[in-house]
C-alpha cells in the first residue's frame, strides 16, 4: 500500500475542488445547476464504482473464506482418517492378539485331549489287565 500516492492522488483532488468552488462563485443560477447536475452524475458514477469494487471485494472475501472452511474440512477430514487408520491398526493389533490366545487355547485343548487319550487308554488297559487279573484267580479257586 502506497500512502504517499493516495495522499498525493487526495490532495490533487482537494485542489480540484478548490478551483471548482472559486469557479462556482462567478457562476450564475443556470450554469451552477449544469455544475451541480455534473457533480451529481460524478457522484453516482464513484459511488457505482465503490459499490462494485465493495461487492467484488465481499465476493473476494466470500470465496477466501470457502477457500478456508474447504481447506478446513479438508485438514479435519484427513486428520479423522488418520485417526480412525490407527484406531483400526489398534483394532487389528487386539484382533491378532486374540486370534494368538485362542489358537494357544486350541492347542493347549488338544494337547490336554492326546493327554486324555492317552490316559484313557492306559486306564483302559489297566482294567482289563485287572478284570483278567480277577478271572484268573477266580478260576485258580475253583
Amino acid at each position: 500500500m502506497d500512502v504517499n500516492k493516495q495522499v498525493d492522488d487526495l490532495q490533487g483532488r482537494v485542489e480540484q475542488l478548490r478551483a471548482s468552488v472559486a469557479a462556482a462563485a462567478q457562476e450564475n443560477h443556470e450554469q451552477l445547476t449544469q455544475r451541480i447536475d455534473q457533480a451529481q452524475a460524478d457522484t453516482n458514477r464513484a459511488l457505482a464504482a465503490a459499490k462494485q469494487e465493495a461487492s467484488t471485494a465481499a465476493d473476494k472475501a466470500q470465496s477466501s473464506w470457502e477457500q478456508t472452511r474447504s481447506d478446513a474440512k479438508a485438514r479435519l477430514d484427513e486428520f479423522k482418517a488418520r485417526a480412525q487408520r490407527r484406531s483400526d491398526q489398534v483394532d487389528a493389533d487386539f484382533a491378532a492378539s486374540d486370534a494368538d490366545w485362542a489358537e494357544a487355547d486350541a492347542y493347549a485343548a488338544i494337547d490336554y485331549a492326546d493327554w486324555a487319550v492317552d490316559n484313557a487308554r492306559l486306564a483302559i488297559l489297566d482294567a482289563i489287565d485287572a478284570r483278567v487279573n480277577a478271572d484268573e484267580k477266580a478260576a485258580a479257586l475253583v
